[in-house]
């Protein structure tokens, strides 16, 4: 990966942001999607306009959104976007979302970009290349205790698996702060030394990909909740390295 690529993940998440904070604040019609989740032409256009970028600049490569979906999947290089990680949080003025892309070569995330316009934030890494904070490296916290670590999730109600809510409480119950600040800006919080850990009971690749570099550069720990360091697991549970194993014991202990 060369400089070259972490210049164009960030170009290309800073092109979809943007247009999507030309929308923040402004009343917006929300639609509903199959699954539940909200979108709306914010989402909509920021993907398409991050499309247009890499179909110009990189016409073989493939590309996967969260509203558009897969064009030629069989790339060797594809493309995965997240236009705006926290359209809950976007429709209610929360600036607390990101616009998140990735590169990768079949199950490997060559580089990540989170931008978040609405608090003028960027984070990118590259396989091998180290993490970068608004131009500048950064790296997790070296707290090595539960008892003197903040924890985030994104829903503590796990909805889609209420089995691990007792595992969440637990965890939660032994660190010094917990709280819910989600979706990819517990990420951030994470890779910049602001927080020690964080936890998605369910993520789909455009959610998770650009996030696996950027915690595992900044010198984080990031699996699925099997164990598996991967960004394609469906779940994640994030750390910082010393917390990796204390905070697996407790979340996938049988009650």
């Amino acid at each position: 990966m060369t400089e070259s690529y972490l210049d164009a993940i960030a170009e290309v998440a800073s092109l979809a942001g943007n247009f999507a904070m030309s929308h923040y604040g402004k009343e917006l019609t929300v639609d509903v999607k199959k699954d539940g989740s909200p979108v709306t032409i914010a989402d909509r256009g920021a993907e398409e306009r991050a499309r247009a970028w890499i179909e110009k600049r990189f016409p073989d490569d493939g590309i996967l959104g969260e509203e558009f979906g897969d064009v030629r999947p069989d790339a060797p290089r594809r493309w995965i976007i997240d236009p705006i990680d926290g359209t809950k949080s976007f429709v209610r003025t929360v600036p607390l979302w990101g616009t998140l892309v990735a590169v990768t070569e079949g199950d490997s995330v060559l580089a990540g970009c989170a931008y978040f316009p609405a608090i003028a934030e960027t984070i990118v890494a590259a396989l091998g290349e180290g993490c970068f904070w608004n131009g500048a490296r950064c790296s997790v916290s070296e707290r090595a205790t539960i008892a003197e670590s903040t924890v985030l999730i994104t829903d503590d109600r796990f909805a889609e698996r209420p089995d691990r809510a007792s595992a969440w409480r637990r965890l939660a119950s032994k660190a010094a702060v917990a709280r819910t600040w989600g979706d990819c800006y517990g990420y951030l919080l994470l890779a910049t030394g602001r927080a020690d850990v964080m936890v998605d009971d369910i993520v789909s690749p455009w959610d998770s990909a650009a996030l696996y570099p950027i915690i595992t550069e900044a010198g984080g720990s990031f699996t699925d909740w099997r164990g598996r360091s991967t960004a394609f697991g469906g779940d994640i549970i994030a750390t910082t390295f010393a917390l990796a194993q204390p905070v697996r014991d407790i979340l996938v202990q049988v009650p």
